[in-house]
């Protein structure tokens, strides 16, 4: 997919992506990024968190669910935070 890392998988109408850190602060750390990322954007994820993992999940939900030009753009952003 053009623009995003590898890391993406576009399935179930969504991009989705595991990130993995060393710790939880590591990890909540990020997600306090991508937070502020989201709303720049005005494009919210789905996220899971255990420990030192994180799950994202993007799509446009008022396009009715799918991947969008917004997600990933915000995907590409999200990237460039861990690279």
């Amino acid at each position: 997919m053009t623009g995003v890392s590898n890391r993406w998988i576009h399935q179930n109408d969504a991009l989705e992506a595991h990130f993995e850190f060393n710790d939880f602060m590591e990890a909540f750390a990020f997600m306090s990024k991508v937070a502020v990322l989201a709303e720049k954007h005005n494009h919210h994820p789905y996220w899971e968190n255990v420990y030192n993992k994180v799950f994202i999940k993007l799509t446009t939900h008022d396009k009715g669910d799918v991947v969008t030009k917004k997600d990933i753009d915000l995907a590409a952003e999200i990237d460039l935070l861990i690279s």
